[in-house]
């Protein structure tokens, strides 16, 4: 799965994990989250990118899907979740889905909202920091 945060966000494994786990029982219960048994095998995220392979018993890969979707936030911070694939084993899904470690945004100085600002630009997306903190924009938006 891709995962997404502001550009000054720390996440972790456990909080991660933890947080999986909270999601998945908060949505299916407590015999629901123990047949599916989500638990993070891998994970990575820095710059506001990174990813995480999430292991999940066969059958159960809608409602794990379904708990993911459920969750807004890690450790108080704000985070956006995408799952990329399912696979059978680990290693096809390192081979399929990660590609490597994501580029880490590019530092720009743009005008957004009559002031100059340094902004962190992943892709066409641009991450304005702002006096309260960062405001996600795109190109057309600068």
């Amino acid at each position: 799965m891709a995962i997404e945060t502001w550009p000054d966000a720390e996440l972790n494994r456990r909080a991660f994990q933890r947080q999986v786990w909270y999601g998945v029982q908060n949505l299916l219960g407590d015999t629901g989250s123990a047949d599916a048994d989500m638990t993070v095998l891998r994970f990575d995220h820095d710059d506001g990118v990174g990813h995480a392979i999430v292991r999940v018993r066969r059958g159960h890969t809608d409602d794990a899907r379904a708990a993911l979707a459920c969750l807004d936030s890690v450790g108080g911070q704000s985070v956006g979740l995408r799952v990329t694939g399912t696979s059978g084993t680990v290693r096809a899904c390192e081979e399929k889905y990660i590609r490597g470690p994501a580029k880490p945004p590019r530092q720009r100085h743009v005008v957004f909202d009559n002031t100059e600002r340094r902004a962190l630009a992943r892709g066409r997306r641009v991450d304005v920091r702002t006096d309260g903190g960062f405001v996600g924009a795109t190109d057309l938006d600068i």
